[in-house]
């Protein structure tokens, strides 16, 4: 199996839809989140990954879901690789119509239908002939999955002051990070900055991310470049506009999370353009 990996993005602003069709043999994702679900097919082979503390095996006929926030990482499940396509939907999209909060449970399920249904949705939404076509078969795949595999989420009630606390840390430490992708702080100056130990405001941050706060930096410069090279910045600018040390220190990441170079992921989204096709609603 020939390893590629080709990159789509369809509709604007919050209801915009990144969409991956990809085959890999050797490669291996680095441990990584989305701000997003991701949705996914096998359509060759078998894909095994980490996560919430166990390794899961996503073979033909399995459908993957994966929750915003959830670290994860992923490889070949077996010696001939995998491929698959997978729909990167915003909550605002993947819930639009759906009022009750939802979340998924299992990370794999073999469900036949829904499967169809979002193969279907991605092979027309790629496609880009009949966007109106896209649309539908794409609202009928989120109300598959949303129907057949989503829970309501159990009410909880007030968070303790001390847990209050703690989120308001961990928010704290985040816009901290993100205030200049291009000029870390140092560990002492965010632990002073919330008024905690650095070896206990480590702990704090990566319970409630999965991630060191230099790991999350990197995964959010990686997340800031692929907006600026979409909206067809080169990769040499990207580079130092988030941070990182140079071109290739930009690449080595960039691909560790995309499966794709910087350069690579530019040139799908620019050449194909971002399509009409996924709106509020539809």
């Amino acid at each position: 199996m020939a390893e590629s990996a080709e990159w789509t993005r369809v509709g604007a602003g919050r209801f915009a839809l990144d969409l991956l069709t990809a085959s890999y043999r050797r490669h291996q994702f680095a441990r990584h989140s989305h701000a997003t679900f991701a949705i996914g097919v096998v359509t060759c082979g078998e894909e095994q990954f980490h996560y919430r503390g166990a390794l899961r095996r996503a073979g033909v006929g399995s459908l993957a879901i994966l929750e915003p926030g959830e670290p994860h990482d992923g490889m070949a499940g077996r010696p001939e690789g995998w491929a698959y396509r997978v729909l990167y939907p915003s909550a605002a999209l993947l819930f639009d119509g759906h009022p009750e909060p939802t979340h998924f449970r299992e990370p794999v399920v073999t469900d036949p239908r829904s499967v169809r249904l979002v193969r279907a949705a991605h092979e027309e939404l790629t496609a880009g002939v009949d966007p109106l076509a896209g649309q539908s078969r794409l609202v009928w795949a989120f109300a598959a999955v949303i129907g057949r595999h989503g829970e309501r989420r159990v009410a909880e009630g007030a968070l303790r002051a001390r847990d209050a606390a703690a989120v308001r840390k961990v928010d704290a430490i985040r816009d901290r990070l993100l205030a200049d992708l291009r000029c870390a702080p140092s560990l002492r100056e965010l632990a002073a900055g919330v008024e905690l130990s650095q070896y206990h405001m480590i702990r704090v941050f990566r319970e409630a991310t999965g991630f060191p706060p230099h790991a999350w930096l990197v995964l959010e410069r990686v997340c800031h470049a692929r907006r600026l090279l979409a909206a067809g910045r080169t990769p040499a600018e990207v580079a130092g506009a988030v941070g990182f040390a140079d071109q290739a220190h930009l690449t080595r990441w960039f691909k560790r999370v995309t499966g794709v170079t910087p350069a690579a992921f530019r040139k799908s989204v620019q050449d194909r353009g971002p399509r009409a096709g996924v709106e509020s609603g539809a």
